[in-house]
């Protein structure tokens, strides 16, 4: 690498700097408050902000299919077997809904984490990518069920304007959508694009495992029935078995447990109901099997996880 190129290099790298920088300045001031939480101007908007290190263990939480930046602080996301740090400017996408594990830990008063994203709208992206992709989808073989892209400029850049229409009640009802737009555009031109596109792609197999999360998601409740499922989506068992695993890291039967577990939880800590009737509500028929999956998952016995908390 010659001088002009370090030069080049530096410079580049300055100015990604700055514009992270002036975006979490922005969310300084419109996430203005501890905790997950949507924007009620910006549809699909929503904001992370921290003030403290977690000291307990991992945060088990549903991350639904989006594109995230950590514009200050850092996060560990660990989603089945694979670990991710979240911050420094870097970009999560998650292109189909997983349940991971997070954990903050670079966060303080003074300077708390500060993270934004953005829900994939699945409509709109289907209207763009024949537009990003008018020969077609290129093959690939190599998935994962999320993907970290390093800090890109004309990206942030995107996402700060977005942030900064909050400004404005005009800017977030007329600009903000031609931006959201923006920032699905340049997530499909980024290196994962394709992983992206291939969730909307009618008939693809990553579309069929997304049109199966969806049903479990809506019927976690039930008795999973593997060759239903895979009927329902046009694959063999075997074929659905191994790329449901490939796109959510998790057979569908982990997946399943995973919401029933997550819902279970959020029943018992929100909803002031006790274990049994969340265990029964979420489609277990052994009080047992419920205690020993969630003690493995949560760590602590539903009793005492419930106790703690409150």
């Amino acid at each position: 690498m010659d001088m002009l190129d370090i030069h080049a290099t530096t410079q580049s790298r300055e100015l990604l700097e700055v514009e992270t920088s002036r975006l979490a300045d922005l969310l300084s001031i419109h996430a203005n408050k501890d905790g997950s939480y949507e924007s009620e101007r910006i549809s699909g908007l929503y904001f992370n902000r921290y003030s403290k290190v977690e000291k307990a263990d991992y945060t088990h939480t549903m991350y639904w299919p989006t594109v995230g930046i950590a514009a200050q602080g850092k996060k560990v996301i660990e989603v089945g077997n694979e670990i991710f740090e979240y911050g420094g400017s870097t970009i999560f996408v998650a292109p189909v809904a997983l349940p991971v594990m997070m954990k903050t830990i670079i966060a303080s008063p003074s300077d708390p984490f500060l993270g934004v994203g953005i829900y994939l709208n699945p409509q709109r992206i289907a209207e763009l990518v024949p537009k990003v992709f008018p020969q077609g989808l290129p093959k690939v073989s190599q998935r994962s069920p999320g993907y970290m892209l390093p800090g890109d400029l004309g990206f942030i850049h995107a996402v700060a304007r977005l942030v900064d229409c909050l400004s404005s009640s005009s800017d977030s009802e007329l600009l903000a959508p031609l931006i959201v737009d923006e920032i699905f555009i340049r997530l499909l031109r980024s290196p994962i694009g394709v992983f992206v596109a291939e969730t909307v792609f009618v008939e693809s197999n990553v579309q069929r495992v997304a049109k199966a999360v969806r049903w479990l998601h809506e019927h976690f409740a039930q008795p999973l029935k593997i060759p239903e499922l895979a009927d329902m989506v046009h694959l063999s068992q075997s074929s659905f078995r191994e790329h449901f695993k490939s796109v959510t890291s998790m057979s569908p039967l982990q997946y399943q447990k995973a919401l029933r577990l997550q819902e279970a939880r959020r029943l018992m800590l929100s909803g002031h109901m006790d274990a049994i009737t969340a265990c029964r509500m979420v489609g277990y028929i052994s009080d047992s099997q419920f205690s020993r999956d969630y003690s493995r998952f949560f760590g602590s016995p539903p009793s005492r996880d419930r106790n703690r908390w409150r």
